[in-house]
């Protein structure tokens, strides 16, 4: 499964800050540029967090650098806990179930359905994707056209 695996990095938040004054809400469920997975995304304490609520494959974390966390479901699975409000944009990290690896993430609302995720390693080494905004009750529906 790919869940916003960007090119060997991985990207993925309610009005706050400079998003708010842009009109964009990171708050929602979007899915990933590929259509594979859903992630939620929501507040959490003093940040945001998101959780897939759908996957194309539903498999386990087998990849996780913890044995004991390797049969945990990728549904329901936290991808990031703290996402935060950066200048116009949020920064955190974010777990990338499919290589076990962690990456520093940032995230930018554009326009009200598009969510722009950027993802990289060692700082310099960067990708990206478009994640949609998906209406909250179609939140563990498979997309259209998915089979």
């Amino acid at each position: 499964m790919r869940v916003a695996v960007l090119a060997g990095a991985t990207a993925s938040l309610l009005f706050a800050g400079a998003a708010a004054a842009e009109g964009g809400r990171i708050t929602g469920v979007w899915l990933t540029e590929n259509g594979d997975s859903k992630i939620r995304i929501s507040p959490c304490g003093k940040a945001y967090c998101g959780t897939v609520v759908w996957a194309k494959t539903n498999g386990l974390d087998q990849n996780n650098p913890d044995p004991a966390l390797r049969k945990r479901a990728i549904v329901g699975m936290p991808l990031t806990r703290d996402m935060r409000p950066a200048g116009s944009r949020f920064a955190g990290s974010m777990y990338n179930p499919e290589n076990g690896k962690t990456y520093s993430v940032t995230m930018q609302v554009s326009g009200s359905s598009k969510l722009e995720v950027e993802g990289c390693v060692l700082g310099f080494l960067c990708g990206g994707e478009s994640w949609s905004r998906l209406p909250d009750e179609t939140a563990s529906v498979e997309p259209v056209g998915s089979r």
